[in-house]
């Protein structure tokens, strides 16, 4: 294990091996400084920083943060790690790399050059770039990148912004559900995936809500896919009784430990991506898997402990979730960035912060990166902050946002974004919805020929059964 040394203004600062390193430089967030792994100054994190900079690539390959003997997600990164894209960056720094991405990203053809890159870029090699990265570093190279993937609507073109459209319900009422639906699509939400977080796991349960969500979706002919966020488990095997099953839903973490403690292995993963698949669902693409992650997860789990037996930063755990995501070539995942709560980001400031090096690190390792943009009441933010960082998103590139009615999930107890402030950014930055959305709104009269969605009018029939629910 090597040790680094750098000194300022006459201060060595000594860092024991690269998860250390990794730690420190790291901007500052209350997760880390709960975990023991935070840098105590502002000098010893820019020591880290520049140390950082300096680190050949290769490096990465060489020493894991977390031990590949032991855990099954530093195999799968370090196993399926593509030396032939990798060739083209691998005489570089970190800090080469940042400059490779920033000078690729201002230069025609981005797109392509970063998507060839990707497969050689492991999650810390990522991960490492970002912590060394302004928000406008991480927002321009992000915005360069384009993922596309598809089932019913297409994902991730350049130009659109899609939603998930979130009718949570305390008690799974399926008129409450519906209610919450039908408002969203009637804004134009919807067209990611209409997902619910069920209040219970139970099989029967989630059966009757995706049968409910099929039923819209057919009785409207909405060109939409439907997803009841159940355990992994429970959803394979409602899918051998043969329910309607769109989509397969875990919470994946960047630790096996991490991801024990949600009930999920590697190998369970890859069997319920292929019995998706199988089902042969998607009219417009065959990606199935919806995947869903967060920084603190595998601190809040206890198992965010690396080689040495020290702790890793929150960020690079979340970034090695990416490793494990990019295996199972989903049709969406997103970072819930301010969920967990202050323990683990603190303020407005590190839950901008940490939602831009997310879609970062996911976009540019492959993924159709989108965020939930949230927060728990007990944070120091508000919703001006989640204004800044939709906008900051929607510049970036994101694939897609979550939106719930009134930016309050009254279910799952924590503040995100409404359908109004979709509209709003779409508007602003002038993005669209998936394609294959926009064009049944406008076809029902919902949108002008702008794409801007227009106000019920009660005296248009489609409209009006889709109002009312009948």
């Amino acid at each position: 294990m090597s040790t680094y040394h750098q000194q300022i203004s006459g201060t060595t600062f000594t860092f024991d091996g690269l998860v250390e390193l990794m730690a420190k430089a790291t901007p500052m967030r209350s997760g880390d400084q709960l975990a023991g792994c935070a840098a105590d100054s502002d000098a010893e994190r820019a020591a880290a920083a520049w140390v950082l900079a300096d680190l050949p690539l290769q490096t990465f390959l060489d020493e894991q943060v977390v031990p590949y003997e032991s855990d099954e997600v530093t195999r799968l990164i370090i196993d399926s790690h593509d030396a032939e894209a990798f060739s083209a960056i691998s005489h570089l720094t970190v800090g080469g790399l940042r400059d490779w991405l920033l000078t690729v990203a201002a230069e025609p053809g981005s797109a392509a050059r970063l998507t060839a890159v990707a497969p050689g870029l492991t999650p810390e090699m990522v991960a490492a770039v970002s912590k060394i990265m302004r928000n406008q570093d991480l927002i321009a190279v992000a915005k360069a990148a384009t993922v596309i993937t598809a089932f019913r609507t297409t994902i991730g073109l350049p130009g659109t912004m899609a939603t998930r459209l979130q009718p949570n319900h305390p008690t799974d009422d399926p008129r409450g559900i519906a209610a919450a639906t039908l408002d969203g699509l009637l804004m134009g939400s919807g067209d990611a995936v209409i997902g619910i977080n069920p209040a219970t796991d139970s099989p029967r349960a989630t059966s009757d809500l995706l049968y409910l969500l099929d039923e819209i979706r057919q009785r409207f002919e909405i060109p939409v896919q439907s997803c009841v966020l159940s355990h992994v488990t429970t959803t394979m095997e409602l899918m051998e009784k043969g329910v309607p099953v769109d989509l397969v839903f875990q919470s994946i973490a960047g630790t096996e430990g991490a991801n024990s403690s949600f009930g999920v292995t590697v190998p369970l993963l890859m069997e319920a991506n292929e019995a998706g698949k199988s089902l042969q669902r998607g009219t417009v693409g065959t990606n199935v898997m919806y995947l869903e992650t967060g920084q603190g997860s595998a601190l809040s789990a206890g198992a965010h402990i690396g080689t040495g037996g020290k702790p890793v930063d929150q960020q690079t755990l979340e970034t090695r979730a990416y490793g494990l995501a990019r295996a199972l070539d989903p049709l969406l995942i997103n970072t819930v960035v301010g969920f967990i709560g202050p323990e683990y980001l603190y303020d407005g400031k590190q839950i901008v912060r940490a939602g831009l090096e997310d879609h970062f690190c996911g976009k540019l390792l492959g993924l159709p990166m989108g965020v939930d943009v949230c927060y728990t009441n007990h944070a120091e933010a508000d919703q001006d902050d989640m204004d800044t960082l939709l906008t900051l998103l929607g510049a970036a590139g994101a694939a897609f946002v979550i939106a719930v009615p009134g930016a309050d999930d009254i279910m799952l107890g924590y503040q995100s974004l409404s359908f109004h402030d979709a509209l709003y950014v779409r508007q602003v930055l002038g993005l669209k919805p998936a394609p294959e959305f926009e064009k049944w709104m406008h076809g029902l009269g919902m949108t002008d020929n702008a794409g801007r969605v227009l106000p019920i009018d009660a005296s248009n029939s489609p409209l009006r059964a889709l109002a009312s629910g009948q």
